[in-house]
């Protein structure tokens, strides 16, 4: 699992996605597909990529919708592996749509 796969899946799925760094410093991918890091405030001295593949705890939270906010489900932990079967079971059903398209 790439970050790639966690920002489609937080765009497709309209949710956020947070993890520590090595570091202390909390990541956070939004509903957009953006990861930010808010408390760096310049140019980080590490790539994101390489503190990502050594994360194996995750948070996940679907974003705010406009008026559904008392019905929102809550921020749950994820492990590592529980994330990558979100990510796989999201490219295994747009395989399969794309499959289908091509079979008419």
């Amino acid at each position: 699992m790439k970050l790639l796969d966690v920002r489609r899946l937080a765009i497709e799925h309209v949710a956020r996605v947070r993890f520590s760094t090595s570091d202390g410093s909390e990541c956070l991918i939004d509903e957009h597909g953006v990861a930010r890091i808010p408390t760096v405030r310049r140019t980080p001295d590490f790539d994101l990529e390489g503190e990502f593949a050594s994360v194996q705890e995750f948070t996940y939270e679907p974003a705010a919708k406009a008026g559904n906010a008392r019905r929102q489900a809550p921020a749950r932990r994820l492990t590592r592996s529980e994330l990558e079967q979100m990510c796989e079971r999201k490219e295994l059903a747009a395989h399969a749509a794309a499959s289908q398209d091509h079979d008419e």
